[in-house]
């Protein structure tokens, strides 16, 4: 009887677990699949690309040349809703700030393979910075990472084992589990695996660094953007006020929000500092 009741428990406990890491991975990534839009839809010439992460998952990105040869190139690493087909609007300001852009589709995402986690979007992150070092050739003088929400994580994860110009942090927050504990405030927080520990490693990156955030962010608080600032180790660092909401401040904002782009590339040095 006692065995019963000891495997009873145990059952209960490893449904109770499966459930809390099934509801964790859904409130970080919202993944759609259907794509809406392409960079043709607002007037950018693109290639669709088939990248291959270190584990064997298949990727979509998209590449984008810049305005002119040799622009500075930027690795766009998007948040946790939606696909690359939402972020079209964003390509046409970039693109229209100088640079060339290659937009990393996150595994389980889009037209891409496999399911979202944690190390995967590292691992992802990392087969798009080696694409352009090995296929285009971009020089570190000339890449520049970007992340928004969600994609700050793996942007400044990298940004801590790669050779780049420089970073740019766009609404990002401190860490999920600070994120969780905002949200989620009765969520056993402590048992979350998801980490997303982006106050913890800029003060590792040293590279130029721009921050862009609204006070008037609806998900992400301003204040965690002041702190992610405040730990930045980078010598060379601006934060930059954003308009709106989260989703749509870069749109809010208007013209000041592609000149902060093409402000921070155009003041990059020429060559860039290593990890």
């Amino acid at each position: 009887m006692k065995l019963h009741v000891a495997a009873g428990l145990l059952l209960v406990a490893a449904l109770l677990w499966i459930g809390l890491r099934f509801f964790e991975r859904a409130m970080v990534f919202v993944p759609t699949r259907e794509m809406i839009a392409h960079p043709g839809a607002v007037g950018l010439l693109y290639e669709a690309l088939s990248l291959t992460s270190s584990d064997g998952v298949r990727l979509r990105a998209w590449w984008i040349a810049g305005p002119s040869p040799g622009a500075p190139v930027m690795l766009c690493l998007h948040g946790n809703g939606g696909n690359l087909s939402h972020r079209t609007d964003k390509m046409r300001l970039f693109h229209d700030a100088g640079a060339s852009q290659l937009w990393l589709e996150w595994r389980g995402y889009g037209e891409s393979g496999g399911s979202p986690d944690e190390p995967g979007l590292y691992r992802d992150a990392l087969a798009a910075w080696a694409w352009l070092k090995a296929v285009k050739e971009v020089p570190a003088a000339r890449l520049v990472l970007y992340g928004e929400s969600l994609g700050n994580g793996p942007a400044i994860e990298l940004a801590t084992r790669v050779p780049v110009a420089g970073l740019i942090v766009d609404s990002g927050f401190t860490s999920i589990m600070d994120m969780g504990r905002l949200v989620l405030p009765w969520f056993p927080i402590k048992l979350a695996r998801l980490r997303f520990d982006n106050l913890s490693r800029l003060p590792r990156v040293t590279i130029p660094t721009l921050f862009l955030h609204s006070p008037e962010d609806d998900i992400i608080p301003y204040e965690m953007a002041r702190r992610n600032y405040a730990a930045s180790g980078a010598a060379k660092k601006s934060f930059i006020n954003l308009k709106g909401s989260h989703n749509e401040g870069f749109l809010d904002t208007g013209p000041a929000y592609p000149k902060a782009i093409r402000d921070f590339l155009a003041s990059l040095p020429k060559e860039a500092a290593k990890p």
